[in-house]
């Protein structure tokens, strides 16, 4: 059996050498994500906003998949630095379970309720066509997106993170290639719109579940998959969604604020909720990064906990919030000087770049403080301590923002409603460090190393 390298290689390598790749990966998904919109935006400004009003349900998609991945991957990287190659086994089959079952639940939801959805929203006739068109074809075929997310939380366990920008990559890029030509009707295929989108992007997804599937099979030799060997655990089970709810729960608050700042926001226009959109699709590429390296430090973390390794958790944890740090400066930096040229992208006319550039601005001034709030949300679920990270979430992303976000709107005016965003992540940003010291005190202290 090969050595896991998250116990011996030194700390600052570990991360760079695993966060870089998974940062590639999802910059590249942020990319592809972009695109999307840009190439709907072309199609009208209806089709763009009937895809914004789908966003939400996909972030609890991909936040359900994420969430699961992440109990996986902090109770596989557990079991192999405590050396227990059975138990690793079965948290991974079970994963693949979970995933398959996530997929087909997603299913039947797409198919039952995307009309009742939309129409909290919208009774423009050609929005809900089109946005029903999308959610369906996006949630029928979800167990691509959950498949290939759990094969690639195996890999991040082990190590392999250089496997997940393959991955990705390659699915991204067959969405992009498929975009235009499923949306506007190219070599002899018709012209399907917002439709064609989402099956560009379903496609995307079973490319990369596939290519996820041969990799794990003859290039991951610290974990084996055998069906022959699957004994359901309710047991496991519970380990692992003890870990994953708080994670999925951190994940979907996001979705849910969206659509609570949506219906906040379209008291002004739906044009305001485009840009809302807008802005969190431009984001991605500085939020993406960063959740890049704490999708690194949670194996990581997690694996120097099972083998008792404390100076190597408390290393991570800083080495972590530095790198942060640094990549959310540069995106406040580009957010602050180029918001004009990113609304363009978008194809975005003079009333859309009143709203979108103070929005811009104003938002990025909360970067570094939600970077250290992401880092360490990170690190509390890897010490299990995940209860100290939905608490945090919660604040930031419900409890404390939308609440805020709405008392100034109705103060102020729309363009002053975005410092809700700076107020909320400085103080959790705040909340968070606290938390820092007290789980360092009573858990990462206290360890007794091997």
């Amino acid at each position: 059996m090969e050595e896991n390298k998250m116990g011996s290689m030194k700390i600052n390598k570990l991360i760079m050498t695993m966060s870089l790749p998974i940062i590639i990966s999802m910059l590249v998904q942020a990319l592809y994500n972009i695109v999307d919109s840009m190439f709907v935006a072309r199609v009208s400004e209806n089709a763009l906003t009937a895809v914004s009003l789908c966003y939400p349900i996909q972030m609890i998609l991909v936040a359900v998949a994420c969430g699961t991945g992440v109990g996986i991957n902090a109770l596989l990287s557990r079991n192999l630095g405590l050396k227990k190659q059975k138990d690793a086994n079965q948290v991974a089959l079970h994963g693949l379970m979970l995933s398959l079952l996530n997929g087909a639940v997603f299913a039947i939801l797409g198919l039952l309720f995307s009309k009742q959805f939309l129409s909290l929203f919208t009774d423009n006739p050609e929005i809900l066509e089109m946005g029903i068109s999308y959610m369906q074809i996006c949630m029928v075929f979800s167990v691509g997106v959950f498949v290939q997310i759990t094969y690639e939380r195996i890999m991040q366990s082990t190590g392999n993170t250089v496997y997940n920008m393959i991955i990705q990559g390659v699915g991204a890029l067959t969405n992009i290639i498929l975009d235009p030509i499923f949306i506007f009707g190219y070599f002899g295929v018709p012209a399907m719109g917002v439709a064609g989108a989402a099956i560009a992007t379903v496609i995307g997804q079973m490319v990369a579940m596939i290519l996820g599937i041969v990799i794990t099979k003859y290039k991951i030799k610290l974990v084996q998959l055998h069906l022959k060997d699957f004994k359901l655990s309710t047991t496991l089970l519970k380990s692992i969604y003890r870990i994953a709810i708080p994670a999925i729960l951190m994940q979907s608050i996001m979705s849910f604020m969206t659509v609570f700042m949506n219906m906040i926001l379209v008291q002004f226009s739906t044009l305001a909720v485009s840009v809302f959109s807008i802005y969190y699709k431009l984001q991605q590429f500085v939020f993406m990064a960063v959740s890049g390296i704490t999708n690194a430090i949670i194996p990581i973390i997690s694996f120097n906990f099972g083998a008792k390794h404390k100076q190597r958790i408390l290393d991570a944890i800083y080495f972590s919030l530095k790198l942060a740090s640094i990549i959310m400066i540069l995106g406040t930096i580009v957010f602050q000087l180029f918001p004009e040229q990113l609304l363009y992208l978008f194809d975005a006319k003079a009333d859309m770049l009143a709203i979108g550039i103070p929005a811009l601005r104003t938002i990025s001034l909360s970067f570094v403080f939600a970077g250290i709030s992401m880092i360490l949300c990170s690190a509390f679920q890897a010490l299990d301590h995940g209860q100290n990270s939905l608490i945090i979430t919660l604040l930031r992303q419900m409890i404390l923002l939308v609440p805020c976000t709405y008392v100034f709107a109705q103060l102020f005016g729309l363009n002053l409603s975005w410092w809700s965003f700076v107020i909320t992540e400085a103080l959790c940003c705040l909340l968070s460090l606290g938390y820092l010291h007290t789980i360092k005190a009573k858990t990462i202290l206290t360890i007794k190393e091997a």
